[in-house]
């Protein structure tokens, strides 16, 4: 496959800031095969990238999501031996986490919503931070040793996370989950109140630390996320054809997220206030404010 890079730059840029494979294609002139090849080329660069990048993390307090899409076909069209024997195919969930103070996205997973998942992901994300080592809460020097938790977990009330987390974090982590209430919702995508809320502190959290349990930073990414895929948008006919797309488009939009994009915070009077630096940049994974040239240099660099 031979493209002019300013070319390919273009139709990758292109597609990281929201546009469709078909768009694309008619802004860049390229065939639509070459913009997938060129798409899934770059995307598991960028994955190789940053599972190499996202290591030795300082993480406060993550917070975990599933984010709901379709590959191929919707579940209910999937025959009983494609539901049995096809995990690539039909209802897909991508788990994401965010860390709250950075907004850095250290890791994703993409596939069927099961406990096997969960823990897989949990797992990952653990090993991405720094955790304590062998021994560091036997006694020392007289001196009763104790677990430190390095980091807060926050998760919704799915039943697979508990399990999940103890596995991957065990005591190092104090970890709550919320489920939030809702009602007047007369239609699948029309707004429902939020009425209330329900937290349970399983490790680590009690009184008015479970005030602290949140997963309203994870859940406006997965609003980021639907905004810059196309193929996630909401009532209309994008989605993905094949799995290996996905994975590749989202690998794509987290090297962009974490690099390249810039969130804003709140000023005084809590309104949108002044661009954040990067995700990257507040977790010191890098000191430079990325642009896309920036990022396609470095990704395709790594041997």
């Amino acid at each position: 496959m031979s493209v002019d890079i300013e070319k390919a730059k273009l139709a990758l840029r292109l597609l990281v800031e929201g546009n469709s494979i078909r768009g694309t294609v008619r802004i860049t002139g390229l065939d639509k095969k070459t913009v997938l090849r060129l798409m899934v080329l770059f995307g598991n660069r960028c994955r190789s990238f940053l599972d190499n990048q996202m290591r030795g993390l300082n993480l406060t307090h993550l917070q975990f999501d599933e984010q709901h899409t379709t590959v191929l076909k919707k579940q209910a069209r999937l025959t009983v031996d494609e539901k049995a024997e096809r995990h690539d195919i039909g209802e897909m969930y991508i788990w994401t986490c965010i860390d709250r103070k950075t907004k850095l996205m250290p890791s994703f997973r993409i596939g069927k919503r099961s406990a096997d998942n969960a823990r897989r992901f949990l797992s990952d994300v653990a090993g991405r931070l720094n955790m304590p080592g062998p021994g560091s809460a036997d006694d020392h020097d007289f001196k009763s040793g104790r677990f430190t938790p390095v980091v807060q977990i926050s998760t919704d009330g799915w039943a697979g996370y508990p399990e999940a987390v103890d596995l991957a974090f065990g005591p190092y982590a104090n970890y709550g989950s919320i489920i939030k209430e809702y009602r007047n919702a007369s239609m699948i995508y029309t707004p429902s109140e939020m009425v209330g809320t329900k937290r349970t502190g399983h490790r680590g959290i009690e009184g008015r630390e479970l005030f602290t349990i949140c997963t309203s930073h994870v859940e406006r990414l997965n609003g980021t996320q639907r905004l810059f895929m196309k193929r996630l948008n909401r009532l209309t006919y994008a989605f993905s054809k094949k799995f290996e797309n996905l994975e590749a488009a989202f690998a794509m939009f987290a090297a962009h997220y974490n690099f390249c994009w810039r969130t804003r915070h709140a000023d005084n009077s809590g309104k949108r206030g002044q661009l954040r630096s990067t995700a990257a940049m507040m977790a010191k994974v890098t000191d430079r404010l990325w642009t896309f040239d920036d990022l396609f240099d470095a990704v395709l660099a790594q041997t």
